[in-house]
């Protein structure tokens, strides 16, 4: 693949047309290699395509070398399960370019993006003087940063980064962005997303003589850069990113460059914009875009390398052009309601997900109430289209945190109710119906039918605005493995007695692709379906070991143990081997 996207630079190209692409379009008609006409930032984005050809240089390059923060060991620290059962997204990531005011520009869409992960924070600025400086930390965007980290970051070009990832020591290692020096020069990176054959490319990595830094999934692109002898440098990523399997949203900065990828799945999301001043803006979310005032003009194509500079805007598109497969959840779960991701309005999708649900599951109600708060939307929906009231009958708490104590059963029980709290004026005497975004292991979803029936409601109906999850993600999204969903050994009326609700209804699988219309074919619908885009390879642990967001630490490996997924494309069941230990199935 590599040896075809130097042969693609390489050669001289006739100029063409190249159909503009939509994340949610059936036409992926792309080359090698095409790029927008450059041009410079007070200009639109509306652009000619051509074809554009570069030749390698054959400089040898140096060895990659990570220089991630270190923190405390905290490896003995107990942390005490908050009752918060979803998946978790791993990051957001943003980048700006041409802006004086870069890294405050980032702090604030770092805000932005704070339900994207709030373990960890970073911001790196190419500075006046052509260096790459760094502040990285752990904790939420306000608790890293402050005045005087903000006064070391001088510069008009900046990238940052957001994450989520597990409990543990390894929550103390690998935050990015990375920065890296190679032959000529240093590069910051950013991503979101998984590499699903991260093991592999680290093997042969290593088996050269690269030597890794970190545990991260997104140190194994420093060295595909590093090795490679493409020129320019985007090149370099250009053939770094021909390798990559999997999910990945980047962005880069190097002393003089910001380039920002996509990959040719578009699994996750990655939109840019502009500022009023010219600046060009990179996000997550366009969410984040509103926050700083830029100005939205499109989604980074599935497949597609942005590169800006001096010289004004290029695109060139990666090899590889299958039919996108965004995630789903992004419109269930993770981004915010007033966010437009994949080209649809997030609030407007959850809205139709709720009037989906009373359509199709209807039952006799006073109320209706929401999980807070990303069931809320789909509440509102729900309520309209019974014509029952919506009300706020749980109250949530934005100020419960990570709390290191002696997780007791007696203590692990008040983990809802540190977050959640019923308002007995709505619920005493009523036939309540509670809309929630999913299940997962269903044990949030007992303590929260508990908690209203102890508030005095009737009934209790959970109405759940996606179908049933039966299967991991491998593409940026921590979720359980699939022994821990409950979705996955339960139906739907033995998760109804588990939870102890008087009726359980899930969105239809169908009814959901139904709503999407056209644009169906263009989602992933792996977690509901167990058919996977891009299968994993390598040894895993478990399906939870083997998402890795970027900062979450090791990979636990068993001998013999190789996952290759439940099923294949065509729905044919696979053979997902967990090796033994010690007489006992890891899980």
């Amino acid at each position: 693949m590599a040896a075809a996207a130097t042969s693609a630079a390489t050669a001289t190209a006739t100029a063409t047309s190249v159909t503009h692409l939509s994340p949610l379009s059936k036409s992926v008609d792309k080359p090698s290699f095409a790029s927008f006409k450059t041009l410079h930032k007070t200009q639109s984005f509306t652009l000619t395509h051509k074809i554009h050809s570069k030749t390698a240089a054959k400089n040898p390059i140096s060895d990659v070398i990570a220089s991630p923060e270190s923190y405390p060991d905290e490896e003995n620290s107990i942390f005490y399960d908050d009752g918060d059962d979803k998946p978790r997204e791993e990051c957001g990531v943003v980048g700006i370019y041409g802006d004086p005011e870069a890294s405050r520009l980032c702090y604030l869409a770092l805000h932005a993006l704070q339900h994207r992960g709030q373990e960890g924070a970073g911001i790196v600025v190419a500075t006046p003087d052509g260096v790459l400086k760094s502040v990285t930390g752990v904790g939420l965007v306000s608790e890293v940063f402050n005045q005087s980290k903000l006064d070391q970051l001088p510069g008009d070009n900046a990238i940052g980064h957001v994450r989520y990832s597990t409990a543990g020591q390894s929550m103390l290692k690998n935050v990015q962005p990375f920065v890296a020096g190679y032959r000529f020069g240093r590069v910051g990176v950013a991503h979101n997303g998984n590499l699903v054959n991260y093991q592999s490319l680290r093997a042969q990595l290593e088996e050269n003589g690269s030597i890794f830094g970190t545990s991260s999934d997104t140190e194994v692109v420093l060295h595909l850069i590093a090795i490679s002898k493409q020129r320019p440098f985007f090149l370099r990523i250009v053939e770094a990113c021909e390798k990559l399997k999997g999910a990945y949203s980047m962005v880069f900065l190097t002393e003089d460059k910001l380039v920002a990828v996509r990959d040719p799945y578009g699994f996750r999301p990655l939109v840019m914009g502009r500022r009023s001043n010219g600046a060009i803006v990179f996000a997550s979310e366009t969410c984040a875009l509103d926050l700083i005032e830029a100005t939205y003009e499109r989604e980074v194509n599935p497949g597609e390398v942005l590169i800006i500079d001096s010289d004004g805007v290029q695109s060139l598109c990666l090899m590889q052009h299958p039919e996108p497969k965004s995630c789903i959840f992004e419109h269930i779960y993770f981004s915010l309601p007033n966010s437009v991701v994949f080209g649809k309005s997030v609030y407007e999708s959850r809205r139709i997900f709720g009037e989906i649900l009373a359509t199709e599951s209807p039952v006799d109600c006073d109320v209706v109430i929401a999980v807070p708060d990303s069931g809320v939307v789909a509440a509102i929906g729900y309520a309209n289209k019974a014509g029952v009231p919506f009300q706020q009958g749980l109250i949530r708490s934005h100020y419960v945190g990570r709390t290191f104590i002696e997780p007791s059963q007696r203590i692990r029980d008040f983990g809802v109710k540190l977050k959640l709290s019923p308002v007995r004026a709505v619920l005493e005497g009523k036939r309540v119906v509670v809309v929630d975004d999913s299940i997962v292991r269903g044990t949030t979803s007992s303590k929260i039918v508990r908690l209203l029936k102890e508030a005095g409601a009737k009934e209790v109906h959970m109405r759940i605005a996606s179908p049933p999850i039966i299967a991991s993600c491998y593409y940026g999204v921590d979720t359980p493995s699939s022994e821990e969903l409950i979705s996955n050994r339960m139906s739907v009326e033995e998760i109804r007695e588990y939870i102890g609700s008087d009726s359980l209804a899930f969105l239809d699988f169908n009814s959901l692709k139904k709503m999407l219309a056209a644009d169906s074919p263009n989602f992933c619908y792996a977690c509901f379906s167990g058919k996977y885009p891009v299968l994993p390879s390598g040894i895993v642990k478990r399906v939870g070991d083997f998402v890795d967001d970027g900062l979450n630490g090791d990979i636990d490996l068993i001998d013999g143990g190789w996952l290759q997924g439940s099923k294949d494309q065509n729905g044919k069941d696979l053979d997902i081997n967990f090796e033994q230990q010690d007489g006992k199935v890891p899980v």
